[in-house]
């Protein structure tokens, strides 16, 4: 009786391991696959971190700094100055130096959007995938063009002078609108490759990006500001100055000179 014991409990023993053994091989199996994951998710975002070193990571700040300067700064600050040079006498030399500082800003900023997609074409790869690359190929296209038509501009005076302001105008402030939403537009590309925060430059650059248009919209009331400080002059007041230039026109007109007596006996 004893030894016919052992088989039975030698196939109860089996037969509880072997019933117990999917489910602890699938324990086993899915905390594995957890941290397999876990690793998985840390190497590749260390990856992606390693991927950029240090000296592309300042290649890229200073290719955003440069275009930054162009398209955030100089552009918007030359748009601002042509603005207040129409508050100007024309033939004033007030005028003319608000032109020139206008071309010189413009120039300057061309120039640095230049030495900011060289330095584009020749640090990074350039694939063109992604909307701030193919929107920064087509703002430089447009900025080229807009400085053309700056140099081939029309007398005053000329009928196509109305034509070249329209396009010159319009194509300078499609230019500046998107040149801003590029710089956004950096700014995630920026933090998404470097994985470095961009909320501080986000708010500092709206923040210019408010005054500046505060600036543009405030420029277009200030004449009109002005003359609410100044005291109308009443109908009353027009309709006095009406009459004594009537009453000057019905005076005698007196004429100097020699009078002979026919004259006098007919006046």
């Amino acid at each position: 009786m004893h030894i016919s014991c052992k088989p039975v409990v030698s196939i109860f023993i089996l037969a509880c391991y072997v019933s117990t053994f999917p489910f602890i091989d699938c324990s086993i199996s899915h905390e594995e696959i957890t941290h397999f994951e876990i690793d998985t998710h840390k190497s590749l975002n260390s990856k992606t971190y390693k991927q950029v070193s240090p000296q592309k990571t300042s290649d890229i700040a200073l290719h955003g700094l440069l275009l930054w300067a162009s398209m955030g700064f100089l552009m918007p600050l030359g748009i601002l100055i042509i603005r207040m040079s129409s508050r100007v006498e024309p033939e004033s030399m007030k005028r003319r130096v608000f032109f020139y500082l206008h071309v010189a800003f413009q120039m300057l900023s061309v120039l640095v959007a230049t030495v900011g997609a060289a330095m584009s074409l020749k640090k990074f790869e350039n694939s063109f995938d992604n909307s701030h690359q193919r929107l920064g190929l087509a703002l430089y296209g447009a900025i080229l063009v807009q400085a053309l038509i700056g140099f081939f501009r029309p007398h005053r005076g000329k009928k196509e002078r109305s034509y070249w302001y329209f396009v010159h105008w319009m194509l300078g402030t499609i230019v500046s609108l998107a040149g801003i939403i590029n710089i956004y537009t950096g700014l995630k590309a920026y933090h998404k490759r470097t994985l470095k925060g961009t909320g501080l430059l986000i708010i500092l650059f709206t923040a210019q990006v408010s005054l500046i248009a505060l600036i543009y919209l405030f420029q277009d009331k200030l004449n009109y500001m002005k003359k609410q400080g100044v005291t109308p002059i009443s109908e009353s007041s027009h309709q006095d100055i009406a009459q004594r230039q009537n009453q000057k026109e019905l005076l005698p007109v007196v004429q100097c000179g020699k009078r002979n007596a026919l004259g006098n006996l007919f006046d």
